[in-house]
């Protein structure tokens, strides 16, 4: 909300307060103030000028040489390039020494060979957007009437001497989302008292009930309608103090009529229409629910599709507004209206939502009905809107309204206690200091029998329980005064439980391995919400997603870090290392909702180590991830109950895949992406990971003891051993063999080399070990060496299709 001082004061008293001093107490009472804006913006030497003669530019087919009277002795001549600008206009002109927002500082200057002292300039370049000035102006110079003073402040005439202030309102505080309300909160905070403007206006011996017809089919969803009437209207500019007041509150003028309507919705907080009587032809308004299916084009010129649970504005045939939303483009005011009906109506905040919702379209009309408008102010808005038009449009307001009304005015009534207050707040208030905040607030309030009884203004919606009191006491007392106090009683000191001290050795492990942390969305597309999941289960949709690409709870994690990793590498990392801890969504619980289940998963993609001193470099593969992996599960004391095993993953490499088990369960997948899915993400070879961290935790059933080797004393020996083995068969299975033999004296066994060239008979590898002896106590013979070997090779002759090279 935009909060034009100048505005304000038009109602309330604000003292000798500066903007920001005002901001501050604003703030400090419960609304925040999110910006105090100088519109002037420093401005100054910015004049009214009155172009006396136009000629083309010799040298440039695209300039004026402008002759214009700026209240001096003589004229100044200005070179202006706006497509607009013509002799006998009342201009905006900037003199030399101006400085205009932007870091704009204006010169004596020559075009072209012919001088220049000043500018001639558009309200975009006196820093008003775009987006609010007129559409007449929006591509050129402004002009102003015929009647401005010659000479006179341009800033001043422009209301651009003004401060606003921008309110950062809290969805319950709908009250503020006007000028009225606004100038309430102020009079409360500064003990002012608020005037409330009049709205005087001779009406016509023609009644509006004689020419326009009103039927509301639902009153629940619109329970208050109020049709006024205006004839004679003539469609031209609004006067400029009321488009100076819309510009200043975000809202671009356009006419006098539709500037009537968002001038009363900014100061009433009161959504109006305007139709064009005649467009509507049937001198009928049918407020009523819409077919299924059924279609109105709108102001912005958009067709919309409705649904069987929208409201409708129709003339009895068909729709021309969407109720509380926006207008139809069939019934909208135009330069050749001349009767205009005002509509100043009730509707329910869920329905209006609903609709805008589905639809897609948000208006200051839907905000404003979605949070509660004043039930006491549709009727005092519809006769505000008529004295308006009759004064800047001429015209001719006809007796009496056209009125639905079954909407309940009645206003909130709270009962309370001043000692329920004060033990909420702490502290002691005086009943006296409590009556004397409720009546600057403007609550109706009694005391009596220890009690506060309490009616609160229709205009403040949120105020309903007696927690709402005790917040506006404390507040307007002051939160300053409130005293501090420590807690009383017993308390514990906290500390992480064993599941999320575990879960941290896990975070910690692979941010020390090298991978940063990724936090993504939870929601993702339909397509997107089982791919590469451990378990595939029924899906969870959103009622009313934002969006399709957001409409679906995830089962998997490495969708999304995918997506991380490729937005990266598309802005030119070259290396990539990502892992998120976070909750996949599965099937229901017996209580209807997804089951919540805590993965970690781990994309790495591009260079994995890049040592220009060293001149070493390596790209991630299968077995850096794969190792990462060992070291988690190693900090878990769990590594002689992992193991891997081949797998075939949809979208994953088939020869680079593989299942994770823990005690022969499956509780992860780890592999590379396949070549085709690659293409689709746009990277290289990538490699991904996912682990159920729930199961792993679990496993963890108590702290691993402390354990250490000590530095050895004897040497140890080793040999080395090269096997003929079936491709198909994984050198896993051969360490397994190797490692089960039962030889105590082995201590380490590995694998440090594989060769599947063109020299192997096919479907055969060779598979290279380093089996490591040692004993702790003393030095071995190659007698005890060569023995313990030889049961190791016994074993291995034992996998079938495998031999000794």
């Amino acid at each position: 909300m935009l909060v034009s001082l100048e505005w304000l004061k038009e109602y309330v008293q604000i003292q000798d307060l500066t903007p920001a001093q005002l901001a501050e107490k604003i703030t400090r009472s419960g609304i925040e103030v999110d910006a105090v804006i100088d519109r002037a913006n420093g401005m100054e030497k910015v004049v009214v000028g009155h172009v006396v003669s136009k000629e083309k530019h010799p040298e440039a087919d695209k300039l004026n040489i402008c002759q214009v009277d700026v209240g001096e002795e003589s004229l100044q001549q200005i070179i202006c390039g706006a497509p607009n600008v013509d002799a006998g206009q009342k201009v905006i002109v900037a003199r030399p020494g101006a400085h205009l927002p932007g870091g704009i500082k204006i010169k004596k200057a020559k075009l072209r060979g012919h001088e220049s002292n000043g500018m001639i300039c558009s309200l975009q370049e006196l820093g008003i957007e775009g987006k609010l000035v007129p559409k007449a102006y929006a591509e050129g110079i402004y002009v102003l009437p015929a009647d401005t003073e010659v000479g006179s402040d341009a800033l001043a005439l422009l209301g651009l001497r003004d401060t606003v202030l921008e309110l950062g309102l809290t969805p319950n505080r709908s009250d503020a989302l006007s000028m009225l309300g606004v100038a309430y909160e102020v009079g409360a905070i500064l003990s002012a008292e608020v005037t409330y403007p009049t709205a005087t206006y001779t009406t016509s011996s023609e009644k509006a009930q004689d020419v326009l017809q009103l039927r509301v089919e639902d009153t629940t969803a619109n329970p208050m309608y109020v049709a006024k009437v205006v004839k004679n209207v003539k469609i031209a500019e609004s006067p400029r103090w009321l488009q100076n007041r819309l510009m200043a509150a975000g809202i671009r003028p356009h006419n006098n009529v539709v500037d009537v309507t968002n001038y009363i919705l900014m100061e009433y907080g009161q959504p109006l229409h305007a139709f064009d009587y005649d467009s509507l032809a049937t001198g009928e308004i049918v407020v009523r629910k819409a077919a299924e299916g059924e279609k109105i084009t709108t102001l912005d010129d958009q067709e919309r599709t409705l649904k069987a649970t929208d409201l409708v504005i129709t003339n009895g045939k068909e729709p021309v507004a969407i109720a509380g939303v926006m207008g139809g483009a069939n019934s909208e005011v135009t330069e050749s209206t001349t009767t205009v009906v005002i509509e100043s109506a009730y509707f329910d905040g869920l329905t209006v939502r609903q609709t805008s919702r589905h639809l897609g379209l948000r208006s200051d009309s839907s905000a404003r009905f979605e949070k509660g408008v004043d039930p006491n102010r549709v009727l005092a808005a519809a006769d505000r809107a008529a004295a308006l038009l009759a004064e800047l449009a001429g015209g001719e307001v006809l007796e009496g309204m056209c009125i639905v009304d079954e909407l309940d005015k009645a206003p909130a009534r709270v009962v309370v206690s001043p000692d329920f207050i004060n033990e909420r707040l702490g502290m002691k208030i005086s009943l006296e200091e409590m009556l004397s905040i409720l009546e600057r607030l403007k609550f109706d309030v009694e005391a009596a029998n220890g009690l506060l009884i309490i009616d609160a203004p229709t205009r403040r919606q949120d105020i309903k329980i007696e927690e709402d009191i005790v917040e506006e006491i404390a507040r307007l007392y002051g939160y300053d005064e409130i005293p501090m106090t420590l807690p009383e009683g017993a308390n514990q000191a906290g500390s992480l439980t064993a599941y999320q001290a575990t879960r941290r050795v896990v975070r910690n492990f692979m941010e020390g391995a090298g991978l940063y942390q990724a936090v993504t969305y939870s929601l993702t597309s339909e397509a997107l919400s089982q791919r590469f999941a451990l378990k595939a289960e029924s899906v969870t949709r959103l009622l009313m997603p934002m969006s399709e690409e957001r409409s679906t709870l995830r089962q998997s994690l490495i969708p999304h870090l995918i997506e991380a990793a490729a937005y990266n590498v598309a802005r030119q990392a070259d290396g990539v290392a990502l892992y998120e801890i976070g909750s996949v969504f599965l099937g229901q619980s017996a209580e209807g909702q997804p089951y919540e289940e805590e993965h970690v998963a781990a994309v790495l993609t591009g260079k994995w180590l890049d040592h220009a001193w060293q001149g070493e470099k390596k790209a991630v593969d299968f077995f850096v991830l794969k190792g990462i992996v060992e070291g988690v599960v190693g900090k878990l004391g769990l590594t002689e109950r992992i193991s891997f095993v081949k797998a075939e993953v949809d979208g994953l490499h088939p020869g680079r895949t593989a299942s994770i088990l823990l005690d022969g369960t499956q509780v992860g997948i780890i592999g590379g992406l396949h070549p085709a899915e690659q293409k689709a993400w746009g990277v290289k070879d990538t490699y991904v990971m996912e682990m159920n961290l729930v199961a792993l935790l679990q496993a963890v059933t108590e702290e691993a003891p402390l354990s250490y080797t000590a530095v050895p004393r004897f040497p140890a020996m080793s040999r080395d051993i090269a096997l003929i083995m079936n491709r198909a068969t994984p050198a896993g299975e051969v360490l397994a063999v190797i490692e089960k033999a039962g030889v105590k004296l082995l201590k380490d066994v590995h694998v440090f080399d594989v060769y599947e060239g063109d020299k192997m008979e096919a479907g055969k590898k060779s598979v290279a070990f380093s089996l490591t002896y040692f004993d702790p106590e003393r030095t071995l013979t190659d007698e005890e060496v060569v023995a313990a070997h030889t049961k190791v090779l016994k074993a291995i002759a034992t996998i079938e299709g495998t031999e000794v090279r």
